[in-house]
């Protein structure tokens, strides 16, 4: 599919001249492969390369190895709209890569990743409308040089190498296994082990019950509560579907529009209903742990549902762990470390023989890359940005960063089709270099953070927020995290609005640009 692939080079070759492809997409996790596919199909002419960091495809899927890794969204809308899903809504992490590995292998993907390359700078040459990227090969410490018109954000908004740990006074005095669940080794023995899990998020909802199995008893340290949504990992219309014949496209077309049609309903009952949703919550997991499960104080939140992400529990396993007394659950705050575990800040003394800190990322503003643009560094804070993916002053770039609130996939599909329309509209109109600025209506626009604190607001997010470009009172100057918006604004998009510059200068529309465009 498009061009022949571009060939690997010596360490010689690598440091002395640059290779250039049309685009570059950077990351090969389920962003740069979904992108990667849409290129493909939508701009089949266009030579391109993935520069991935890792000797492998995946991302989130492989920096996580923790016992139980699944996801938490559902995989018929955290799977491409191309390549049906067929297994349950929640899948393992295993299971999630397999599915990856076979898109990579269907579409002839893998001949365009190059594996192992850490980037250590992106320069744009106006002059020359051409993004220069500089890349480490891991392997053999050869610099290498790439040239390309057009650069696609791929890699994620999160560090894979470096997690958020506190600094907890005594960490040095502790005697056990202190580990980030983001670095787990798989081969650590937690069996007939005191295992203390720090944190109450998504990841902790997940390693808990699977620890809870073989672990003589696991005790959650929180500061505060999570909300969590108990549910059967199955989803009857799919099966129902399969069961009376139905090809697996159309399950997944039908299922797909289902659970987007549910999860945009519950999102918009969490902001005009939130008691009455916290009630329908509790009796999801009172289904598993019993009418008599005590709420209070572990899993009352103090803020609305859905302002931080919604922990999915499939069959109630965390509830279930609770009620069969594997778990215990803490609501206090860390105090110190002992030697012998921690002490919270009322006194109690927890004894573990491995603690894992499930407490969050540490946010990666495009891959903490140094960008550059005509000689001038960029601080990305003082960007305004154009619906989450493109950036004032910052020519020929596109972040893919998906959705909290549904799957982050939807949006990847989303930004193919922008993406691949964008570079269309450009060779129909001839232009070379193509970026967003504001309008004359635009100036006397509030500027405001990447986010509203009332909106979302994880501790990841709200502690390095100003590192994060800037949005606009406007919708179109922010990413408002509303797929249910979005799945129409984003399509309808004008690519000659007041707010696209091709070339340095406002394009004004022609009958064959809009034929291009279809």
């Amino acid at each position: 599919m498009g061009t022949k692939p571009v060939q690997t080079k010596t360490k010689e070759q690598a440091s002395s001249s640059a290779t250039h492809v049309d685009l570059l997409i950077v990351g090969a996790g389920i962003s740069g492969i979904g992108s990667a596919y849409h290129l493909q199909q939508q701009c089949p002419d266009k030579s391109y390369l993935i520069l991935e960091m890792k000797d492998t495809f995946g991302g989130t899927w492989d920096t996580h190895k923790y016992p139980g890794v699944r996801s938490d969204s559902d995989l018929y809308t955290f799977g491409y709209r191309f390549k049906p899903w067929v297994g349950a809504p929640i899948a393992s992490g295993e299971e999630i890569l397999k599915y990856m590995g076979d898109v990579i292998e269907e579409n002839g993907i893998e001949e365009h990743i190059r594996y192992g390359h850490r980037i250590t700078r992106c320069s744009w040459s106006s002059k020359e409308n051409l993004w220069t990227v500089v890349a480490t090969r891991l392997a053999d410490g050869a610099t290498c040089n790439f040239t390309c018109n057009f650069l696609w954000m791929c890699q994620g908004y999160y560090d894979h190498e470096n997690p958020y740990l506190p600094d907890w006074p005594g960490m040095d005095k502790y005697q056990g296994l202190l580990v980030h669940a983001q670095m787990w080794d798989p081969k650590t023995d937690y069996a007939n082990k005191r295992v203390l899990v720090i944190g109450s998020g998504a990841t902790a909802a997940t390693v808990i019950p699977a620890i809870a199995e073989k672990a003589a008893h696991v005790t959650m340290l929180q500061r505060s509560p999570t909300y969590f949504f108990c549910s059967e990992n199955k989803n009857e219309l799919a099966d129902r579907l399969r069961e009376i014949g139905i090809d697996e496209p159309t399950i997944h077309r039908v299922v797909r529009a289902q659970v987007m049609y549910d999860q945009n309903a519950m999102t918009k009952r969490c902001q005009t209903e939130p008691d009455v949703v916290f009630e329908e919550l509790k009796a999801l997991v009172r289904l598993y742990a019993g009418e008599d499960f005590e709420f209070e104080p572990h899993f009352t939140p103090k803020y609305r549902v859905w302002q931080q992400r919604l922990a999915f529990c499939p069959e109630g396993d965390v509830f279930k762990a609770a009620a069969a007394g594997q778990l215990s659950v803490v609501t206090d705050t860390l105090e110190t470390f002992t030697e012998t575990g921690v002490r919270t800040e009322s006194g109690e003394e927890i004894e573990a023989d491995i603690i894992v800190a499930a407490t969050g990322f540490r946010l990666s503003v495009m891959g903490n890359i140094p960008f550059e643009v005509d000689g001038k560094a960029v601080d990305w804070h003082d960007s305004v940005n154009y619906r989450g993916m493109m950036f004032t002053g910052v020519p020929n770039l596109v972040w893919v960063f998906g959705y909290f609130r549904a799957s982050w996939t939807l949006r990847v599909d989303m930004l193919g089709d922008f993406v691949c329309n964008l570079l269309n509209h450009m060779d129909a109109i001839d232009a070379k270099r193509v970026e967003v600025a504001l309008r004359e209506s635009d100036q006397d626009m509030e500027i405001l953070p990447w986010i509203a604190k009332d909106n979302f607001n994880p501790n990841y997010l709200m502690r390095d927020i100003n590192r994060l470009p800037q949005r606009g009172a406007k919708p179109e100057w922010q990413h408002n995290q509303d797929y249910w918006s979005e799945r129409d604004e984003i399509p309808a998009t004008d690519l000659d609005g007041a707010e696209f510059v091709y070339d340095g200068k406002h394009h004004v529309d022609t009958e064959g640009a809009k034929a291009a465009r279809g």
